[in-house]
């Protein structure tokens, strides 16, 4: 196994952020030795963006470098003491790690923090918050707590596991905490099981009467058209563009967790198709985040065709492609129409945009690239012609 390298470095607090009073972070990133600087520091960016998007900042970011997790506690126990020690330092409110942990890693780091009131997160932990802070609909919140629920679930055991070691013993004081530490645990599964169970139940009457709705745009003649991409690509701000649909625009991560429909006309055939938008994709995203969407996914996965709205400015773009079709993949969409719609043109200047689509143009011609800027509503009319060249 190779040493750990650890690098970190102490970010400057915002005078909003102090004014405020946000909660102060620690963000912890394991990666493999061979990851580059550049990628290295992408995955804790995009950390961060995720944490401002919930309400925080942060103190410290620390990197390390190692070829295999702990297994007890992910980061290894000195790297554990060395972050507890700087969190006490710095009065730090929260842990968050860039990596799904397993229930005993975040179980043992709880406890280790948890008697300063230092909370651990992990990466999912994290999203699931920006989930439901962001969810509007009952539809959405129903998705969001099966989610947590499934995400909760394995750290529930870990618990009982534990209290059932701690209760045992050759008194009978002891074996009395030790079945009252097992009775309570299975309590807590039996509440978490029958509540996903209603949450499932629930969602497929959506799901049910959303497939109704479906049918009867198909009888009605209408094509679907839904778009995708990683979050903050410019999604809705595409839609908007595109039906003048009024959507909530905002440049964070997870801004749109429902469904959203508009109606495009297609000047060329004189015919209207329908335009959907929805959740963003993101790397690493659990399946359990994408099976609780499955309802709001629909309209990805029953679409004609797929827009792939891509961030062009971002140097992390072709990840970015990768973890979008990967989804794509999970959700047996990847054989779909797709056309490739490069978003921001207009954040390019003129000789740039030009290298940047002869080169690009040559690594994904089947995929019928369109370069557009949705904010100002550039080239939109090459995309309808690409989107009805795909249809009809």
């Amino acid at each position: 196994m190779r040493d750990a390298i650890c690098v970190f470095f102490v970010q400057r607090t915002s005078p909003n952020a102090q004014r405020f009073m946000l909660p102060k972070v620690i963000l912890v990133d394991i990666i493999q030795p061979e990851t580059t600087p550049e990628e290295s520091m992408a995955r804790l960016n995009e950390l961060e963006s995720l944490l401002l998007t919930y309400g925080g900042f942060v103190i410290i970011r620390k990197i390390q470098k190692k070829q295999m997790p702990d297994y007890q506690t992910y980061i290894g126990k000195g790297k554990v003491e060395e972050i507890l020690e700087e969190a006490l330092e710095k009065k730090a409110n929260y842990i968050i790690v860039n990596n799904l942990l397993k229930p005993q890693q975040i179980y043992n780091l709880e406890k280790r923090f948890e008697k300063h009131q230092i909370e651990v997160w992990d990466r999912v932990d994290l999203i699931l918050k920006i989930f439901a802070k962001h969810a509007t609909t009952k539809e959405a919140k129903m998705q969001i707590e099966l989610a947590s629920l499934r995400h909760l679930g394995p750290r529930i055991s870990k618990m009982g596991l534990e209290l059932t070691r701690q209760g045992g013993g050759g008194t009978s004081g002891g074996g009395a905490r030790r079945g009252q530490g097992e009775t309570n645990i299975e309590i807590m599964k039996r509440h978490i099981a029958r509540r996903e169970q209603k949450i499932c139940s629930d969602l497929k009457k959506i799901e049910s009467n959303q497939k109704s709705q479906r049918k009867a745009r198909k009888n009605h003649g209408f094509k679907t058209v839904a778009i995708v991409g990683y979050t903050n690509a410019g999604k809705s701000a595409l839609l908007k563009a595109l039906t003048k649909k009024e959507v909530k625009v905002k440049d964070e991560l997870f801004a749109t967790l429902d469904s959203r429909i508009g109606k495009l006309y297609l000047p060329e055939t004189q015919q209207s198709c329908l335009l959907s938008d929805t959740i963003g994709f993101i790397r690493d995203l659990p399946p359990e985040l994408i099976h609780a969407f499955h309802s709001t996914l629909a309209e990805t996965i029953e679409a004609d065709l797929l827009l792939h709205v891509i961030d062009i400015n971002d140097f992390e773009m072709i990840t970015k492609i990768n973890a979008v079709n990967q989804v794509l993949k999970e959700l047996n969409c990847d054989k779909k129409k797709m056309i490739y719609v490069f978003n921001k043109i207009d954040l390019m200047d003129e000789k740039d945009l030009k290298n940047g689509i002869t080169n690009l143009k040559s690594e994904i011609r089947n995929y019928s690239p369109v370069f557009v800027s949705a904010l100002e509503k550039a080239n939109l009319e090459e995309l309808k012609t690409a989107i009805t060249k795909n249809l009809y």
